[in-house]
């Protein structure tokens, strides 16, 4: 009876190799891509340890900034002065006005900057944005009193912003060393020189009488320079960072790129 048994061990041990040898001929299926187990062909660097990755992070935030040190006591000063002048005015002027009227300033300046946009538009030689500008234009001018109203968004015209800097880099002009404006905050030589050039543009055409009258009640200014604020959500400190400023000098450095680009 131990003769059959081994027999019968002997004959399932055969067979159970034949079936791996048989299987070790079948051809190997590959994936669609080429290739099977991709996470295999993966190279890992056992050597990186966290320094080496602090170091290539900041790398890839680098920006040409030759007068980072200056340009930090300004950012350091803009932070001051939005934190105690600043923000409380905004706080201020948004408690004592109703939020219709506060759109009604923004819709009116935001009117204003469409001169500019329009100007820079047509130097880069986007006619369909060019086109729909004029219409955006003509619209809140006309039906939404002097800007005051935006009928021209509801119509599908949405506010396009285009600047001289913009233009500038639209025709190869880089951007230069990086510069933090008092006040104004992230920009460029190239940036820098553009806002001076969409201020005197907007001066000379003196659409709706708005920059002669100024010139006499300077609380327009004040009053365009609050909204301004009003407008743009960002908030010194709000990344809760140590690097805030290389990350707001990247981010402004790229943005500025894809709004050339687009």
């Amino acid at each position: 009876m131990a003769k059959y048994l081994l027999l019968i061990a002997a004959l399932l041990c055969t067979g159970a190799a034949n079936a791996d040898n048989s299987k070790a001929h079948t051809p190997t299926m590959v994936d669609e891509d080429g290739f099977k187990e991709p996470l295999s062909k993966l190279k890992f660097n056992p050597g990186l340890d966290q320094r080496e990755f602090e170091r290539s992070t900041l790398n890839a935030l680098n920006v040409y900034d030759p007068m980072e040190s200056w340009n930090r006591r300004v950012y350091h000063f803009n932070y001051r002065f939005d934190q105690w002048v600043f923000l409380p005015v905004v706080d201020g002027y948004r408690y004592v006005t109703p939020s219709f009227l506060r759109t009604g300033v923004s819709n009116f300046f935001n009117n204003l900057g469409d001169v500019p946009n329009l100007m820079n538009s047509l130097l880069q030689l986007k006619g369909h944005r060019s086109l729909e500008t004029t219409g955006r234009l003509l619209l809140n001018t006309t039906l939404g009193i002097a800007g005051l109203w935006d009928p021209a968004t509801a119509m599908g015209l949405p506010r396009q912003s285009e600047d001289f800097g913009q233009t500038l880099g639209f025709y190869g002009v880089p951007g230069g060393a990086y510069v933090v404006l008092p006040i104004f905050g992230p920009s460029n030589l190239r940036d820098t020189g553009g806002l001076l050039v969409d201020y005197s543009a907007e001066s000379q055409i003196n659409f709706l009488n708005v920059s002669k009258v100024s010139e006499n009640h300077p609380e327009i200014w004040a009053l365009r320079a609050v909204d301004k604020r009003y407008q743009t959500s960002f908030r010194y400190g709000q990344m809760n960072s140590p690097f805030e400023y290389e990350k707001v000098r990247y981010v402004y450095t790229e943005s500025r790129k894809l709004q050339i680009a687009e």
